[in-house]
Formats: C-alpha cells, structure tokens, sequence
C-alpha cells in the first residue's frame, strides 16, 4: 500500500467540505479547503471563520467522549486551511487529489471542472462528492475525464465507514484503486459500483423512508411507533446482516410470498417482485438451507457462520443495552 498524499483539497467549503477535511485531519493528513465563489475579504473571512467553528466542535465532541485526545484537538484545527479564489490555482498546482464538493446545481459543478482542469496536474484524480450526477455526466466536463470518479460519503462524513465510489467507463482502474487505498488507510470502507442513479444507500433509503412516511399519512401508527419497530426491529438486524444476506438467511421463499401479498393488499407498484427472487424460487435457490441464494454456501460451515453473525448481534445488543431479561435464578 502506498503512502497517503502530502494533503487533500476540496473544492467547496461547505456541509460535505467540512466532513471530508476532519476525516482527513483526523488521520493526520493535511487539507486544503477552497471556495470558489468571489467573495470579497471580509465575506471570506466570515466563510473560513465559521467553518472552522463547526469543524472545531466536531473535534471537541470527539474529545469529550474520548475518542481523540484532548490535545490533539488543535493539532487537527491547524491541518486544515481555507483559500480563497484569488490564489487558489496555486494551492492545487501539486495535488494528488481533490473531491469536488460545490452545490449540486450543473452550473455549478461545469465550473467547479473547468476550474480544476485547468489548474489541477493532469494525473490528479478528480472526486466528485455528488449524491446527485452520475459519474458518466460529470467526466466529460473534465480534461481528462480517466481521472474522474464519484465518492459519495454518507452523513457525517468523518463518522460514516462508508464510502460509496462509482466509477465510469472512462475512469481509469488504477484511479479507483488509489482512491479506495486512500480511503482505506483513514479508516473508511469504500464499495466500488457502477454509474447508477442513487446508489446502493440513497436508493434505498428513499424507498424505506417513503413507505414509512406514508404509514404515517395512512394511520398505521404515529411517527413515534413507526421509528420504535424501524430502530429495533430493521436497524439491529441490518447492522449485522446485509440486505440480501438476510433474505438468504431467512429464505427467499418468505419475501416471494410476502411480496405477492403486500402487492395485492397494499400496492402493486411498491411491492412488484423483481425477476431475480422470482428466478431463485424457480431455481431453489432460497438461502442459507438451499445452499445457494443471493450468495454461494457450498464452501461455508454454515453452523460458524450462523454463531459469527448471532454473536455479532448480541454484543450489538449488549452495548445498546437492550438483552432479553435473561433471570439466573428460574
């Protein structure tokens, strides 16, 4: 694994900006934020002001619940600087990397290219934090678009493992691979995609979030109820277990006919089966007892991974303090 680059920049002092120069900070890497916009002196000064206002109490939080020493706190303050327009240019004349980080407006994004490729070195690679664009309409507002590629970091940015990165089909293999390495060594966990709309995450989430804001809308229960069953019923199971681990853990048999009745009871469009689960079935291909679902379990000692993911669940439960009342004396 090669070293991690002298600093980062991030075109954008913003929301995701500031997220992305603490994770980076944190890992002792220096970050160059800069704001594109023309602002006079006293405006940028506002800008820079606040920004390391907010950045500063995310360190302290961090300090006070004891994940940062306390006198580390300045050391992280002091990686990041912010830069105004004027002088910018010659701020990134070396970088290895930026994240473009600008509204998610085109206008806004062509400019924030056009910018870097006329600045950046030609084998900088050029990260777009976009939970909007697809990689494939970003590349081509780039010199050279090999060196373009998506990083969507999920909020907060320096507490989230998760990076998704989406990779077009100009982008460079040796691009995806170095930005992911980067990522790795600041302790991130990135999955590499294709260009698609949403991602893996916002995709998701928009579907689950939609469907629990209409329970609402219909009465099913307050927002209060609604979020008790989603915490502890959704949430716990899913931080141990992916999604399609889960329908191979519980069969997916259970989502084909759980499917065909919420479809008829509730809504054909929001329950359709997708023509995969439907294959499965035909296939016997239901999970974990099948041998084969969404994954291959020729080769997996069943037994372990079951007490693997079972255990990993309840030391989840034991530190949101939510055991079972296990008694001693019955």
């Amino acid at each position: 694994m090669t070293a991690l680059p002298p600093y980062v920049a991030a075109v954008g002092a913003g929301r995701m900006g500031h997220g992305i120069a603490v994770a980076f900070a944190l890992s002792g890497v220096p970050v160059r934020l800069l704001d594109l916009k023309d602002r006079d002196a006293r405006g940028f000064s506002t800008l820079a002001q606040n920004g390391r206002a907010v950045m500063q109490g995310d360190f302290e939080f961090l300090a006070s619940i004891g994940a940062l020493p306390p006198e580390n706190v300045q050391r992280c303050c002091n990686r990041i600087t912010f830069h105004p327009l004027a002088g910018a240019a010659a701020t990134i004349a070396d970088a290895e990397l930026i994240f473009e980080a600008v509204p998610e407006v085109m206008d806004a994004k062509r400019d924030a290219f056009a910018w870097m490729s006329a600045h950046a070195p030609d084998d900088c690679i050029l990260a777009s934090t976009t939970s909007t664009f697809l990689v494939t309409d970003l590349a081509d507002l780039a010199t050279h678009p090999q060196r373009v590629l998506n990083a969507h970091w999920l909020n907060p940015a320096h507490l989230m493992p998760l990076v998704e990165v989406s990779s077009g089909p100009q982008t460079a293999t040796g691009v995806t691979h170095r930005l992911c390495e980067i990522l790795e060594q600041i302790g991130k966990v990135p999955t590499r995609m294709g260009a698609a709309p949403g991602y893996v995450v916002p995709r998701i989430q928009a579907l689950a979030m939609n469907e629990a804001a209409r329970m609402v809308e219909e009465g099913v229960g307050t927002a209060e109820q609604i979020d008790k069953a989603i915490r502890l019923g959704i949430g716990l199971r899913f931080a141990v277990l992916g999604m399609l681990e889960f329908i191979d853990w519980g069969g997916g048999d259970i989502l084909y006919h759980a499917s065909r009745y919420l479809s008829g009871a509730v809504s054909s469009d929001r329950y359709q089966l997708p023509d995969i689960v439907e294959s499965n079935m035909r296939e016997g291909r239901n999970g974990l007892r099948d041998g084969a679902g969404f994954y291959d379990y020729a080769d997996t000692d069943v037994d372990a991974y079951r007490a693997q993911r079972l255990g990993e669940f309840v030391n989840l439960l034991k530190r949101l303090q939510l055991m079972p009342n296990i008694r001693s004396d019955v």
